[in-house]
């Protein structure tokens, strides 16, 4: 059997993931792919595709403005563009990447854009739900301008628990910049955007349960 290729980004991700639950990576994708998915993005909010962000899954949905603002539109495998395309060939190649070094038997992917207007945030939440456990690992690129400052805010907040004690930390959404996390551990809030904020952010989900 041919030995698997070690992928260089990969590998550092994973070490990541394994020695503090998330990683932070500032070049998996190219300068030219970001500013397609940007473009892209915009092209859609444009026209108004976008719907008002929900907390909770399926039937349990609900909009709750005072826990999260943000507007967002899923992804569809079925319709995607050129720049889509180059995005999620990139995102399944490290999910099988995942599954053959790690054997996390990650079956799925979901992915949306989102846009929070100034103003608006996202609470202190997980990014798994009571009844589907199934996200595994948290993924968010950010497409805003090059030259964000800290003072638009809109900084995604992770919380740790180290040696017993909590711990913040806070990543600005410089584009390009990608943050991957565990989606059943870290809790993690986005906080109030002082200019508008745009990312395309998802999950690597595992099969559903079989119950017998």
């Amino acid at each position: 059997m041919e030995a698997l290729a070690l992928n260089p980004l990969y590998e550092k991700v994973i070490t990541d993931l394994m020695e503090q639950q998330y990683s932070i990576i500032e070049n998996f994708f190219t300068a030219d792919e970001v500013l397609a998915l940007r473009e892209s993005l915009l092209a859609k909010y444009d026209e108004d595709c976008f719907k008002k962000s929900a907390i909770g899954n399926m039937a349990n949905e609900v909009v709750i403005e005072a826990i999260r603002g943000d507007f967002i539109y899923w992804l569809d495998e079925q319709n995607y563009n050129p720049a889509e395309q180059a995005f999620f060939t990139k995102i399944i190649d490290f999910k099988d990447y995942l599954n053959r070094t790690c054997f996390m038997g990650i079956a799925d992917q979901e992915f949306h854009y989102a846009v929070y207007p100034p103003g608006t945030f996202y609470k202190r939440h997980l990014d798994s739900f009571q009844n589907d456990n199934r996200r595994k690992i948290s993924v968010v690129c950010y497409l805003n301008h090059e030259d964000w400052q800290p003072e638009f805010g809109g900084e995604l907040t992770i919380y740790k628990t180290v040696n017993g004690k909590e711990e913040e930390l806070n990543i600005y959404p410089v584009q390009g910049r990608m943050v991957v996390f565990e989606s059943q551990l870290l809790e993690h809030e986005v906080k109030p955007v002082k200019q508008e904020r745009l990312s395309i952010t998802g999950w690597l989900k595992s099969r559903p349960e079989v119950l017998f």
